[in-house]
């Protein structure tokens, strides 16, 4: 079991991605939303998947392709700290990354296949740690951070995109 973390583990700008999770299980939750996020995604249709709602808005193939990218970069610092490792952890720009990302004939069914993918990785990470583990502090982005913060960062930042795409795409 991975429990919420508490305030002062993490910088206040992930709360909206950790309020997502009020009274949840951490580990639950990430299980159960791997399959929320293969629904919907399959419902969606190849075409929708290249609308934006609105103009310099990401297209829903690049919200999952920034799901994707965080996730695997939230993992990488939770695996760094719970073994130990004592350097500060770089930021990311995530234009940055989704310009270079930028792939609009790259299927949809390709970006699910690779949530899938790192999201079965991120469950195994996560359900393997020592609780002492999920307990270990580090700095990311020039911020203190606990490991099982990052494993409610990266469930309640995938469940703050879904809820976008249901609100405001489809």
């Amino acid at each position: 079991m991975i429990s919420l973390p508490s305030k002062g583990e993490y910088d206040p700008f992930y709360q909206t991605y950790i309020s997502q999770l009020e009274g949840q299980n951490v580990l639950d939750r990430i299980s159960v939303q791997k399959s929320e996020v293969t629904e919907l995604f399959n419902s969606i249709s190849e075409e929708k998947s290249n609308t934006t709602y609105a103009e310099g808005k990401w297209t829903v193939k690049e919200v999952l392709n920034h799901i994707n990218d965080v996730e695997r970069i939230f993992t990488y610092r939770a695996l760094a700290i719970a073994r130990g490792d004592k350097q500060a952890l770089p930021g990311m720009d995530q234009d940055t990354y989704q310009a270079a990302a930028a792939n609009p004939s790259r299927p949809l069914t390709s970006y699910l296949a690779e949530f899938e993918a790192i999201r079965a990785a991120s469950i195994l990470l996560f359900e393997n740690l020592k609780e002492e583990e999920t307990m270990a502090e580090g700095i990311a982005s020039g911020n203190k951070v606990t490991v099982r913060a990052l494993a409610a960062m990266t469930v309640g930042h995938a469940a703050h995109h879904i809820q976008i795409i249901k609100e405001r795409y489809l």
